[in-house]
Order: C-alpha cells, then sequence, then structure tokens
C-alpha cells in the first residue's frame, strides 16, 4: 500500500487501508435493526429497581443482565463513532451517533437505582449473599468498586436527574471537535521556494518537522493566527467544561475535581502530585537539552517552530507504511510467539485505517472492541508515524489480551495504565532501531527522536497536567477564565518549562486552544505516568527473559481486575512512589550526555 501524496475524499481510499467496521455490523441497515432491538434495554433493567438487596439470585440476575447489556450497547455505539470519525462532517452518521448517545442517556437513567442500592446493602448480607451463591463471586470487585463510591452516590432521584444530565455533558467537548475537526479551515502555506502546502490538524506537526524554517515558521504562525481569530469562543468552550467538571465533582460532594477523577479509578492523589514535582525538579535537565538542541541547529534563537525537527536532518529516514510495519512488528517479538501472531494477524484483518481523508478525525486512537480492536491513523512517511503505528498497536493489543482473559465487565483497562502498553511498544522499538544502527549520524537521530519522546510525553503531558490543575483550581475558586487569562497562565508554564535557551513564542499562549484531551477531565498526567512506567518495564522485559515477558502479559492481560497501581506491580513497577519518574528523567540526562558526544 502506497501512501497516498494528497488528502483524498473518503470515497477514494483503498479499502486495504481502511479498518473493516463492517465486522461490527454488515450495513447502517444492520445497525438500525440492533439498534431498534435494544430499545426495550432499559425498561429490562429498570424492572430490577428497589429489588437488588432482596436476594444473591436477583443480585446476580441483575448483574448478568446488565454485562451483557453493556457489552451489546458498547459495540452499538462504537460502529457510530468509527464511522463517524472516517469523515466528521459526514451528516448521516452525525445522526446516527446523536440518537445513540440519546439512547445511552435513557439507559443510564434506567440504571440510576443501581449505586444508591448496592451502597445500602449490609455488608453482612452481602457476605452472606457470597456464601449463598457462589457465582457471584466473579462481582465481587466490581461490587467493591461500586461501594467504596458510597459517600458519594447520591439519592435515586438525585442519580437519576445526574444520569439525565449527562446528554448535556459531552456539549463542550462535542463542540470543540466539530469546531476543530469539520469547521476550522487554515490557509496553505508557502515554504521558502514558494512552493505552497497543505495545513491541517493532521499535517501540522509534520509540517513543524520540516527542515524548512520558513515553512516551520509560516505553518506554526498561520495556525495560531486561525485558532486566535476565534480565542474567545475557544475559552467559552474550555470554561464551560472545567466548570462542568466542577459541578459534577461538588455535586457528588468531592473536595476537588482531581479527587473526582481518581478516587473511582483508585488511583491516589499524591501520585498526580508525585509526577508534577518530580518533573519540576528535573526541568535543568530539559533546560540543558533545548541548549544543545540550540547550539546543534546552528541558531541564535530557538523558537517554538524550531523544537520538532530533527537537528541531524541528513539521517532522517523515509520510512513507508510497509517498511513500518515490518519493523514494530520484528522490534516485537520479544514479547513472545503469540503476542506477535495476532499482531501480524491484526494487518490481514483490517484493525488499521492508516491514512487522512477529508474530513477524518485526526490524530491516532486505538479502540477496544467485542470483534476486534480498532486503530485509527493519519499515517505519513516518516519515523514519527513509524512510532505512531508501535503506539497504537500497543493499545489495541492491551485491549486484546484484556478483551481475551476477562470477562466482560472487567475487559476495560482504567486510564491510569492505558498509555503504559503503547509507550513500552515504542520503547521496545526504540532500542531495537538503536541496536540495529551502526552510523553515529544515524544514531544520534535516533536519540535525538527518542529524547522527544520525553520531551513531548514526560515533560509536555506534565506540563498540560499543571494547567489542568491550575484551571480546575481557578474555577474551583470562583474565577473566570477568559481567553487573556488562560493564555497568562499557559504562556508562564512554557517560559518555565523551557527554560532561556528557547525564546517562547506569544502565540504559544494559544496552544492549549487544540489541545482535544483537556476535554478528557485530567487525562493527560497518565501520559506521563504511563510513559515512565514503561521505561521501566521495557528495561525489564529486555533484560529479565522470559520470566518479565510473562509478568508484562499477566499485567495487559488484567484489564480492570483489580486496581490499577497493583497491576502494575504485577509488571514490576511500584508507581506508588516518584521513582519510576526520576528514574525516566535520569536516562533522559543520560540521552542528552550521549547525544552531546556524538554530535561532537
Amino acid at each position: 500500500m502506497k501512501q497516498p501524496q494528497t488528502v483524498l475524499k473518503r470515497s477514494q481510499q483503498d479499502p486495504a487501508a481502511c479498518w473493516s467496521v463492517t465486522d461490527i455490523f454488515p450495513s447502517d441497515e444492520a445497525w438500525t435493526a440492533e439498534f431498534e432491538a435494544c430499545q426495550d434495554l432499559p425498561d429490562r433493567l429498570a424492572a430490577y429497581q428497589g429489588r437488588l438487596g432482596e436476594s444473591a439470585r436477583t443480585l446476580f440476575d441483575y448483574l448478568e443482565l446488565n454485562e451483557a447489556v453493556n457489552r451489546r450497547v458498547e459495540t452499538m455505539y462504537i460502529y457510530v463513532c468509527l464511522r463517524g470519525d472516517e469523515d466528521t462532517a459526514n451528516p448521516t452518521y452525525q445522526a446516527m451517533q446523536g440518537r445513540c448517545f440519546s439512547f445511552l442517556v435513557r439507559l443510564s437513567g434506567a440504571c440510576a437505582f443501581e449505586g444508591p442500592e448496592l451502597t445500602a446493602i449490609p455488608d453482612e448480607t452481602l457476605d452472606g449473599f457470597y456464601a449463598q451463591l457462589p457465582a457471584l463471586e466473579k462481582y465481587r470487585r466490581y461490587l467493591t468498586r461500586a461501594r467504596l463510591e458510597r459517600e458519594h452516590i447520591l439519592s435515586p432521584a438525585e442519580e437519576s436527574l445526574m444520569a439525565a444530565a449527562a446528554n448535556l455533558s459531552g456539549g463542550p467537548g462535542d463542540i470543540f471537535n466539530a469546531f476543530t475537526d469539520a469547521d476550522l479551515k487554515f490557509p496553505a502555506v508557502s515554504d521558502s521556494q514558494g512552493q505552497e502546502h497543505l495545513l491541517t490538524n493532521g499535517t501540522y506537526v509534520s509540517l513543524l518537522e520540516s527542515q524548512d524554517r520558513t515553512l516551520r515558521k509560516n505553518a506554526f504562525q498561520s495556525l495560531y493566527a486561525a485558532f486566535g481569530g476565534y480565542r474567545n469562543a475557544l475559552a467559552a468552550m474550555l470554561n464551560a467544561e472545567v466548570r462542568k467538571n466542577v459541578f459534577y465533582a461538588r455535586a457528588r460532594r468531592y473536595d476537588s475535581v482531581l479527587a473526582a477523577i481518581l478516587h473511582p479509578s483508585e488511583v491516589p492523589e499524591a501520585v498526580y502530585h508525585n509526577l508534577v514535582e518530580a518533573v519540576r525538579q528535573n526541568l535543568g535537565k530539559l533546560h540543558r537539552y533545548m541548549a544543545l538542541r540550540k547550539k546543534a541547529m546552528g541558531l541564535d534563537e530557538l523558537h517554538m517552530y524550531d523544537i520538532y525537527t530533527g537537528i541531524i536532518p541528513e539521517a532522517q529516514r523515509v520510512i513507508p507504511f510497509q517498511q513500518a510495519k515490518e519493523e514494530v512488528l520484528d522490534a516485537l517479538r520479544v514479547l513472545g510467539e503469540d503476542y506477535h501472531r495476532t499482531l501480524s494477524s491484526s494487518f490481514d484483518q483490517r484493525w488499521m485505517d492508516i491514512y487522512e481523508n477529508e474530513g477524518k478525525r485526526s490524530g491516532a486512537y486505538a479502540c477496544g472492541c467485542a470483534v476486534h480492536p480498532f486503530v485509527l491513523l493519519n499515517h505519513k512517511d516518516n519515523l514519527n508515524s513509524e512510532f505512531t503505528l508501535a503506539h497504537e498497536l500497543g493499545h489495541a493489543m492491551h485491549s486484546y489480551l484484556s478483551s481475551r482473559d476477562q470477562p466482560p465487565v472487567y475487559a476495560s483497562y482504567v486510564l491510569f495504565v492505558a498509555e503504559v502498553a503503547s509507550t513500552c511498544n515504542e520503547a521496545l522499538l526504540m532500542q531495537y532501531l538503536l541496536k540495529r544502527t551502526v552510523d553515529r549520524r544515524e544514531r544520534a537521530a535516533l536519540i535525538n527522536y527518542f529524547l522527544e519522546q520525553f520531551r513531548t510525553t514526560l515533560y509536555r503531558q506534565t506540563m498540560f497536567a499543571e494547567f489542568e490543575l491550575e484551571t480546575h483550581r481557578l474555577a474551583e475558586a470562583g474565577e473566570a477564565l477568559t481567553a487573556q487569562r488562560l493564555c497568562e497562565i499557559y504562556l508562564e508554564l512554557n517560559r518555565r518549562y523551557y527554560g532561556p535557551a528557547v525564546t517562547v513564542d506569544q502565540e504559544i499562549a494559544l496552544e492549549w486552544a487544540r489541545i482535544p484531551h483537556f476535554y478528557r477531565r485530567f487525562y493527560v498526567y497518565q501520559y506521563a505516568t504511563g510513559f515512565s512506567a514503561a521505561m521501566a518495564l521495557s528495561r525489564r522485559i529486555l533484560e529479565g527473559g522470559e520470566a518479565a515477558v510473562a509478568d508484562y502479559l499477566r499485567f495487559l492481560s488484567g484489564g480492570c481486575s483489580t486496581d490499577p497501581v497493583s497491576l502494575l506491580k504485577i509488571a514490576g513497577v511500584d508507581m506508588s512512589t516518584p521513582q519510576p519518574v526520576n528514574d525516566a528523567l535520569a536516562l533522559f540526562g543520560r540521552l542528552t550526555d550521549e547525544l552531546e558526544e556524538l554530535l561532537g
């Protein structure tokens, strides 16, 4: 499959390069038939209202039905989401998504009694249920987690109202995605030779990676000029998202939004604060790396549009998708034959949607599904896209193994461990490539790329985490999140993180306006913690042999069968301490030393 040279329409894409969504439903008509067949599910679940504590059998039957319903409805929802992401401007799938989401709200409302009733069952009664019906043991962890939230479960009427409000809760993010993916347009940008290049959300990073500084500067300034024209509307979107989060946290009697997000996922708040503090203490290493980058590029001023391009241009490789596929598969052989066989078959089974097309959702992601995982890419023939492929396949295999080895109720892993498998794949790919290069300049280019992964994942995502923490703190204190205030916070963070070697351009103050993860409630810190854990795990896999691989695969197969910190301990990493973060940043420092030596 050859990469298209232009952004095609969806109808022009090679089907072999597109994911096989028909594995879920063969047609939209089949989806509609399933949607209609599901309309009685809310009533079937609601029939258990007031009865969950009456007997072990009643509780078990409800949980079995609820598990089956969630699996069925999740599959239905995934189909319309994938179809919608193929072309975000397609009104057919916009309408189907709207119908499906409204149904999910109705389903959630029908089950609103579950939380209050589960928490109301006395401990001794529930212990008796386990003894009377051993099959109920399957749901012990589910019930334990549900009852952890006792202090934050509301009355049945209040829970019903909260469930109904979920129809509105996605509004800020939906508006942001529709605006940035479908409506916001950017002008073409010129390089130093006057040649024009297409600027989109999907092409922006690749333009910043160009060796043509004029092109980088024009892309940077044009993109933020476009976002800047809507800064007040974008600030209103983010303000609405943050204040929505504050409302839900207070409604459930949490002290803060951070507590409301971390407590249900069993992640101590100290993990978040340890990360921020460890990175702050190691900012000097980032400042030194940026000074090395400035010197290596021979620049009087290192601007924000200069920090993504490789500093050894002659060593940069063109990597077609087929080559990226082969190298990724070879690098991940270390994870065992079964893992490798499944990963290889994913290409033939068309888990992936590979290239950008008009209206397609930007970026990349992996999505677990009952039939098999799905992976969205916007592949370019470069090293970054090769690592993105490895990253998303890590997510996909995590979902695949958890779904294979856990019942549906425990198949989905929590966000805290979501980025571990993906980043571990990247680390294994990097070690694979470094071992196979003998050219000094090429090794320097790979180390430069690895350092950029540290910068963009560990440092930059922690900077995002600080931004989220501060914006929610201000909202909780009743302060307004205006465009000016958001820009002030973001600009100051960039200056602190990048240090004196970097000219922090004013335009970067608007970067918050284009980050979709800010609409996912304290998600981004997990990229940084996941990266730190992945560095430790990849080293353990490469040095520990079959035993270390077996531990890691047990982690991947664990789903949410225990708390996330314990899952990582199974794999061999203790994230309850700042040690993995400090170890990862120490490696960053050593890599910077090696790069400086290689550059002479």
